[in-house]
């Protein structure tokens, strides 16, 4: 089983480790290295802010994304801070939940394309919905390569990116996107914390459903109220 997540907004102010250095899925090196060295000349544009989908209260973040090449480094797992976060609490998961965490959760990022827990990355701010001179679009040019690496991993997808992360690989029938509905509509800062708490409950259950009725039957289960179409997996609040 695969749990895909989107980055988060919040992110821990530093890290204490080496600057980055190579991290999973090795192929993607090379084009990480070209998102890094764009975004850097972005980051130094008068328009950065603009550029970077950014508000004037945010210019502080440009900083970050300056220091890139030399910044200390923290895994991935303590970097992204946020309400799914806060609600997959790595750090309250025993070991086997936290073993099962480590092979199964890839963290989708515009800057690092797809990450692991336990990659060492610095604090920076790219959204995969940004275009970047002169590679274009992050999603369009993250999912071929993307794709290739992920297509060879076997398994059921259990999708909880939001829709700008989902663009940069789409799993096919194998996946699951997971929504989450109140009162019959689709919500948004709340589904953040249902997916949070979704994706920890599935990894300290111990299960590796391999199908989508298995998923549903798993999450019902737990105590969810699901209802499966082909491709989603709706949680009613």
């Amino acid at each position: 089983m695969l749990i895909l997540l989107p980055p988060s907004e919040g992110k821990a102010s530093t890290g204490d480790g080496p600057p980055v250095g190579e991290l999973s899925f090795p192929k993607l090196g090379r084009p990480r290295g070209r998102v890094m060295s764009a975004l850097i000349k972005a980051s130094r544009r008068r328009d950065a802010l603009s550029v970077l989908g950014l508000s004037p209260g945010q210019a502080p973040e440009l900083a970050k994304n300056l220091a890139l090449k030399e910044a200390a480094t923290l895994p991935a797992a303590e970097l992204y801070t946020g309400v799914l976060y806060d609600n997959l609490a790595l750090s309250g998961l025993d070991a086997d939940a936290r073993a099962r965490a480590e092979e199964s959760v890839l963290i989708f990022s515009g800057l690092w394309g797809v990450v692991r827990l336990s990659d060492r990355i610095p604090p920076y701010r790219l959204s995969m919905g940004v275009s970047l001179k002169p590679l274009g679009g992050l999603a369009a040019f993250w999912r071929p390569l993307i794709t290739a690496e992920l297509d060879r991993l076997p398994g059921l997808v259990v999708d909880l990116r939001s829709a700008t992360y989902a663009g940069a690989w789409r799993p096919g029938d194998r996946g699951v996107s997971v929504r989450v509905f109140k009162d019959g509509r689709v919500v948004s800062h709340m589904a953040k914390a249902t997916r949070g708490e979704i994706a920890r409950k599935l990894l300290e259950s111990g299960l590796t459903p391999t199908t989508p009725d298995e998923l549903a039957k798993v999450l019902d289960d737990l105590g969810y109220s699901v209802r499966l179409a082909p491709g989603k997996l709706d949680v009613d609040l």
